[in-house]
């Protein structure tokens, strides 16, 4: 082959060369991590979401001999974060435990710089958190058909506490009224110890409310567990009925806790995470963290993580636009 032939092929080879360049590129590093990691939670550390997160960094620290830093990011209904991730590098080294607000906020905010589905990797449904109708001293009902008869008796005498316009306790409610064909009066807090504290006080009646944020006042008699929005009965509240049993036919509604992390992240660095994070979560230890949190474990493949968010997406969807929430 003489000199003229070997410069001509020059551009071929440089090709080729950026093609596996690329190709390599779209695989995960040998040795992931070789250094921090961090797992951004968008709400303020002590709550339910920060507990979980920092239990499984924990966990992850021992795992990959790398720190697994958690990064308090609240703020606008997860937003915050969320937009923060979705510009992050898919390396592996951003990831974000984000609950059911994520697939809540497409259908409240109008200007999201982000797709909630388009722009995420997700690894893996870690716990779901079952919401709970409670009464407080502010209504004598003993079940949830007798609330629902004494709503039907007095249209808007019955006032719902939620954490806030948009939450999912406060789109369960409105898919509880439309369910039910009640008229009660949504009254929207910021957070959910300000409407707890004013369910107590009997200037609100009802709540739907996540089981971690009432198991205190529900073992001490305060407040009353009406029916579980979850498709069987919870450990930690063996006595409560599901909405079926209690004769009011299928009611599901929870947040949850997932792992995501930005769009694009290479398919064997996905696997990789979500396979150290699974048996994490598979360990006696966690699962008697999440289950003491009122949560179940749910340790779902990425793929059905994905399902499960675009199924959520699309009930509260339908939830915001009966109750006509925006934020913005």
């Amino acid at each position: 082959m003489n000199a003229n032939s070997r410069y001509s092929r020059l551009p071929a080879l440089l090709a080729s060369a950026l093609v596996l360049a690329a190709a390599g590129a779209a695989h995960a590093q040998p040795g992931f991590p070789s250094k921090p990691v961090r797992l951004v939670v968008p709400y303020a550390a002590g709550g339910a979401t920060d507990t979980v997160a920092r239990a499984l960094a924990e966990r992850l620290t021992q795992v990959w001999q790398q720190p697994v830093v958690v990064d308090n990011r609240p703020g606008a209904g997860t937003t915050l974060a969320a937009d923060a991730i979705a510009r992050s590098a898919p390396d592996g080294y951003t990831l974000f435990m984000t609950t059911s607000a994520h697939t809540i906020s497409p259908s409240l905010y109008k200007k999201l710089q982000y797709d909630t589905l388009k722009d995420f990797t997700p690894i893996t449904l870690v716990t779901t958190v079952p919401l709970v109708l409670v009464s407080g001293p502010g209504i004598k009902v003993d079940t949830a058909s007798a609330l629902v008869a004494a709503a039907k008796q007095k249209p808007k005498d019955i006032a719902f506490a939620s954490p806030g316009n948009g939450t999912a306790q406060h789109l369960a409610g409105e898919l509880f009224k439309a369910a039910h064909q009640v008229d009660m009066v949504h009254v929207p807090y910021k957070g959910d110890a300000p409407a707890i504290t004013d369910l107590l006080a009997g200037q609100v009646q009802i709540m739907f409310a996540t089981t971690t944020a009432v198991l205190p006042q529900i073992g001490a008699g305060k407040l009353k567990p009406l029916a579980l929005a979850n498709p069987k009965r919870l450990p930690v509240l063996p006595d409560v009925p599901t909405f079926r049993e209690a004769g009011l036919g299928e009611f599901d509604a929870a947040t949850w806790f997932g792992l995501l992390a930005p769009a694009k992240l290479p398919a064997d660095l996905r696997q990789k995470i979500y396979g150290d994070v699974s048996k994490i979560v598979a360990t006696p230890e966690m699962k008697q963290k999440i289950e003491a949190l009122g949560g179940e474990v749910n340790n779902t493949s990425p793929e059905q993580f994905e399902k499960f968010m675009r199924s959520e997406q699309t009930k509260w969807a339908k939830a915001a636009s009966i109750s006509g929430a925006r934020i913005d």
